[in-house]
């Protein structure tokens, strides 16, 4: 079972703020957080508190925070799976950054782990594959295109010839 089963997603969106900050700053403030999240110095306080008593936070108040060690750990996970995630929408589906990143922010918090990992597996697997790669997504993005448009070109109801060799 994973340490971010036992969190909320509002207090999963804090520990990625948080680490944000961490990485950058080496600590975080409840200023900074409110001012990142949108969100007024008391929903902070709520939320460090929750994760200080989860042992996920060193938080005093007004002084700054810090992750501890399965804090920061547990917060690493939640920002891989949205990069995963955000990365599999844009070099895989073809999604622009922005839909992508607000997509996998949502996402990050219900998808489970077997699902993350397959996810992760097949993106990796896209990427590595002669017969997938690059030419694969282009592929599926003009598929898409014209799927959408309704134009879809002759014999486009399968999978174009030499697709499957990694041709054409």
């Amino acid at each position: 079972m994973s340490d971010t089963q036992s969190l909320s997603a509002s207090l999963e969106d804090y520990l990625e703020v948080i680490y944000g900050l961490v990485k950058k700053d080496k600590v975080a403030r409840g200023r900074d957080i409110s001012r990142r999240m949108g969100v007024t110095g008391a929903s902070v306080t709520g939320a460090l508190r929750a994760l200080s008593e989860r042992k996920l936070v060193n938080y005093a108040p007004y002084e700054v925070v810090t992750l501890t060690r399965q804090g920061a750990r547990v917060a690493a996970e939640v920002v891989g799976r949205h990069k995963a995630l955000k990365d599999f929408f844009v070099g895989v589906l073809g999604v622009d950054e922005k839909e992508a990143g607000e997509n996998a922010c949502r996402i990050e918090h219900a998808v489970s782990e077997n699902l993350m990992k397959r996810l992760i597996r097949f993106a990796e697997f896209v990427r590595v594959c002669p017969q997938a790669g690059s030419r694969w997504v282009e592929r599926f993005g003009r598929f898409c295109e014209y799927r959408e448009s309704g134009l879809a070109p002759e014999g486009w109801q399968r999978c174009p010839e030499g697709a499957e060799e990694g041709q054409g």
